[in-house]
């Protein structure tokens, strides 16, 4: 039996390399993808050295032209997908551009780049290759700041990417429900990464745990939902 493939953005460190090596212990091929090229390939060797079976392509997915040459890349080489776990992201705001709302429009053209545009671009040219295969599991690591229940001022453009990826993970859910195919959103909640910081109260091992559960589901999981550690939460 041929392994299940997997593609993992920002898998070069925390939770990317976390769900990449846990995919790859339970016999996925990982595709590794991220931006630092050395760091990628470091932590790809890593890995192998384990027998883990993973490979590496670098990109930075804010650029529509780097997804595409992912999705191009993913076709030629394996001419199928399993997995999509859209874990890249971003958080650049800061509070004080957000007193009186005097938020810069740079910061959220950047965070809606890589925070929804990228899962977008990802899954627009990559659910057709599930769709060949007649499987996939779309994970996209969204945030309870995305909720309408979440939302804070402080993060402002963080919060809207994520909302974003929220309804996008429910159009592209419609589009396949019933053909094997799952998409759903998750929130690793706040975890120990560099964009969480060593004081988050979640462990990189917690915060994976949904991203896991999600990118294995089985033919009667869920689709189109958002969750928590398996759990169901708001919108």
């Amino acid at each position: 039996m041929k392994p299940r493939i997997a593609v993992v953005t920002g898998a070069n460190k925390g939770m990317g390399r976390a769900v990449s090596e846990k995919l790859a212990s339970q016999n996925y091929h990982v595709v590794m993808v991220g931006r630092n090229e050395s760091a990628l390939k470091k932590t790809a060797i890593e890995l192998i050295e384990k027998k883990y079976s993973v490979e590496t392509f670098t990109a930075d997915i804010s650029q529509k032209e780097d997804c595409e040459k992912l999705i191009e890349h993913i076709d030629k080489k394996h001419g199928r997908l399993d997995v999509l776990i859209n874990n890249a992201g971003i958080f650049i705001d800061e509070s004080k551009e957000c007193s009186d709302l005097a938020f810069k429009d740079d910061v959220m053209k950047q965070t809606m780049e890589t925070n929804a545009m990228a899962p977008y671009r990802l899954m627009k040219g990559l659910i057709p290759l599930m769709r060949k295969n007649g499987y996939g599991r779309v994970v996209n690591v969204s945030s309870g700041l995305g909720s309408f229940e979440g939302a804070a001022s402080y993060c402002l453009s963080y919060s809207v990417s994520k909302a974003t990826l929220n309804m996008l993970t429910k159009l592209f859910a419609s589009e396949v429900d019933g053909i094997k195919i799952k998409v759903n959103a998750i929130c690793p909640g706040w975890v120990q990464t560099d964009m969480g910081g060593k004081g988050a109260p979640r462990t990189i091992e917690q915060g994976i745990s949904g991203m896991f559960w999600a990118a294995t589901l089985d033919e009667t999981g869920p689709n189109g939902g958002f969750f928590r550690d398996g759990s169901p939460i708001d919108w």
